[in-house]
C-alpha cells in the first residue's frame, strides 16, 4: 500500500499524523512500520507533497513554515499549544535582531526554529536544490513518512489587497505578511504565486503520486495550500492521469473552517465557505477536477446527495481532529472511501 499525501500547514500536519497511525494500525507487520520500529523515511509507505507557496525570505534565511510544520509535529517537536514553531523554544535572537531593525517585529522566529532555517539556508547557498535540503532536514528524526516539497522553484504567494490609501485603491503584500501581521483583515482580491510558468514538480513528486494506490487532499487551505500545490505545471496533469482513487477531507464545517483563514481567502476566488462549494470547486475527475471522493462533516451531510450529480462520490463521517485517535479515524474513513471507490 502507498498513500500520497497533499498537504500544508498545521491541518495537514495533524491529518497526516493520523495517517501515519492508521498505517501503523492497519499494517503493523512493516508495511507501515509500528510505533516501536518506523521506517525510513525513504523507505515509508507514506509520501506527502508538501505546499511551498508560504515560503519567504526573511532576515537572510530561507523560512519553509509549511514543510517545517510537518517535519516537527511528525517527528514530536512542536509546540502543540501554539500550533507551530517548537517546543521549548527561545526566542533571545528574535529580540536581538529587533533591536537592529531586522526582518519583521511581528513575525517571530524562534531560536530552535531559527537553526532549522539557517541549516536550510547554509545547505542552499552551496548549491543544494530544494528537495535535497528537504532529504536532510528530515533525516534528523524517524518521521514515518516522507515529506517532498512540491517544487524546488520558489513559488512565494503575494496577496493582491484592497488599500483605499493607495492611488489606485490596491497593494501587494507577501502572504506571509497578510496572514501575519494583518490576521487577513484586508481583504483579498487574488492570491499570485511567484514564478508559476517556469516551475516545476519536485524530484519524486509526479511519481509519488502515479505509484500511489490511494491519493488524499487533506484539508488544507484550498486556495493558497492544496491551491498552490495544485497550480504547479505537471501536478494536477499527475492526478488527473493517476490509477489511484483521490479522496479529499474537507477544510469547511459547518459554514466554518476547522482552522486557518480559508474563509478569507475563499472569496477571492468565487467560492463559498461551504463543504459543498469547495467540493464543487476541487471537482470531479470524470469532468476535468481533481477528486474521486469527497468526505465532508456529518453537519454537512446535506451536501452529500447534493453532489452526487457532480461525478463526486461524497460522504459524511466526524472531521473534527481534536487528537490522535480521532485524527486516524478520519484517515481511516479516506481510505474506506477509497477502497469503495476501487471498488466500484
Amino acid at each position: 500500500m502507498r498513500i500520497t499525501v497533499l498537504a500544508g500547514g498545521v491541518g495537514g500536519a495533524r491529518y497526516v499524523r493520523g495517517v501515519r497511525e492508521e498505517v501503523r494500525r492497519r499494517w503493523p507487520d512493516g508495511n507501515g512500520g509500528s510505533a516501536a520500529s518506523l521506517r525510513p523515511a525513504q523507505d515509508t509507505a507514506v509520501d506527502v507533497v508538501v505546499n511551498t507557496g508560504d515560503d519567504l525570505w526573511l532576515a537572510g534565511v530561507r523560512l519553509m513554515p509549511d514543510f517545517d510544520s510537518l517535519l516537527y509535529a511528525l517527528a514530536g517537536v512542536n509546540d502543540a499549544d501554539r500550533g507551530w514553531g517548537r517546543a521549548g523554544e527561545t526566542e533571545r535572537v528574535a529580540a536581538e535582531l529587533r533591536e537592529w531593525g531586522v526582518g519583521w517585529p511581528w513575525f517571530t522566529l524562534g531560536d530552535l526554529d531559527l537553526g532549522t532555517h539557517l541549516a536550510r539556508t547554509a545547505w542552499l547557498r552551496e548549491g543544494r536544490t530544494v528537495s535535497e535540503v528537504a532529504e536532510r532536514l528530515q533525516r534528523r528524526w524517524p518521521l514515518g513518512v516522507h515529506l517532498l516539497p512540491a517544487t524546488d522553484t520558489e513559488v512565494d504567494t503575494h496577496v493582491l489587497v484592497a488599500d483605499p490609501e493607495e492611488v489606485d485603491g490596491e497593494r501587494e503584500l507577501h502572504f506571509q505578511e497578510w496572514w501575519t501581521r494583518y490576521r487577513a483583515s484586508l481583504p483579498a482580491l487574488a492570491f499570485r504565486q511567484r514564478n508559476l510558468d517556469v516551475a516545476r514538480p519536485a524530484r519524486g513528486v509526479v511519481e509519488a503520486i502515479l505509484g500511489a494506490d490511494v491519493v488524499l487532499l487533506a484539508p488544507s487551505n484550498p486556495v493558497v495550500s492544496i491551491g498552490t500545490i495544485v497550480s504547479i505545471p505537471g501536478i494536477r496533469e499527475a492526478i488527473a492521469a493517476t490509477h489511484a482513487p483521490v479522496v479529499g477531507v474537507s477544510p469547511i464545517i459547518g459554514g466554518k473552517v476547522v482552522r486557518g483563514m480559508a474563509d478569507a481567502c475563499l472569496p477571492a476566488i468565487g467560492v463559498a465557505t461551504t463543504a459543498e462549494a469547495v467540493g464543487r470547486h476541487y471537482g470531479a475527475r470524470s469532468a476535468g477536477g481533481l477528486l474521486d471522493g469527497w468526505l465532508v462533516d456529518e453537519s454537512d451531510a446535506a451536501a452529500v446527495d447534493a453532489l452526487a450529480g457532480t461525478g463526486l462520490v461524497a460522504a459524511s463521517v466526524p472531521l473534527w481532529m481534536r487528537d490522535l485517535d480521532t485524527s486516524a479515524a478520519l484517515a481511516g474513513a479516506a481510505l474506506d472511501l477509497a477502497e469503495r471507490l476501487r471498488g466500484s
